[in-house]
């Protein structure tokens, strides 16, 4: 009796990841160790595109390291902007450079062809991931940025041009002016100028202390 019921548990072991598979890939998510992709789409064409304009190759790298030239962000992929042509295949190798996750999230496609209107990738860690996408013909510009909870508010956005876009998205490292610019003016009220007349004479007094220490 025990010898089935470790049969029993082994078959199904072996049969529930491929179930769990399938059930993915018919929501439009493929799923591994070391991430997930979803809405990939390679051949179907949007409405207004009869065929396939070119394929546009992008290699996009997300990371901490790319934040430094930021002042202020923590996150940030190596690029804030592409322009492709409408009508584009964009075959994209998404790399995170961080031990951290990180999301490449495509808002604004058609939702006929991409459900809820957005294309996902996402790695766990260090590695890449490979997919692609076809977009529409139209001039838009589409938001691009990593889900995780304040990574986009933490530097991680981009923009994607179709046919010259609809204009810049605010708030794109680099590109544009955010909303609402981080404010760092300083209230010189009496308490302010006390704290600095302290911070200067405990300064003084430190300085004062090692001299006599060397001596």
């Amino acid at each position: 009796m025990l010898l089935k019921k470790l049969v029993l548990t082994s078959c199904l072991g072996l049969l529930l990841p491929v179930a769990h598979a399938i059930t993915m890939q018919h929501h439009g998510m493929t799923m591994d160790e070391k991430g997930m992709i979803m809405n990939e789409n390679t051949n179907n064409l949007p409405k207004d595109c009869p065929k396939i304009a070119g394929e546009v190759n992008l290699t996009i790298r997300a990371g901490h390291k790319h934040a430094k030239k930021f002042n202020g962000k923590m996150f940030a992929f190596d690029q804030q902007k592409w322009d492709v042509a409408g009508c584009s295949r964009i075959n994209i190798t998404f790399i995170n450079d961080d031990h951290i996750r990180h999301q490449l999230m495509i808002h604004g496609l058609p939702g006929y062809l991409y459900s809820d209107g957005m294309f996902t990738m996402e790695i766990y860690g260090p590695g890449e991931k490979k997919a692609s996408l076809i977009v529409p013909s139209d001039p838009k510009t589409y938001l691009v940025h990593c889900e995780v909870p304040q990574h986009m508010e933490k530097g991680m956005k981009a923009q994607l041009k179709v046919a010259g876009g609809d204009g810049d998205l605010p708030s794109i490292p680099g590109v544009s002016a955010p909303v609402k610019a981080d404010s760092y003016v300083m209230a010189w009220n009496i308490q302010a100028w006390v704290s600095l007349l302290l911070a200067i004479l405990v300064g003084f007094a430190g300085l004062w202390g090692l001299n006599k220490l060397k001596k």
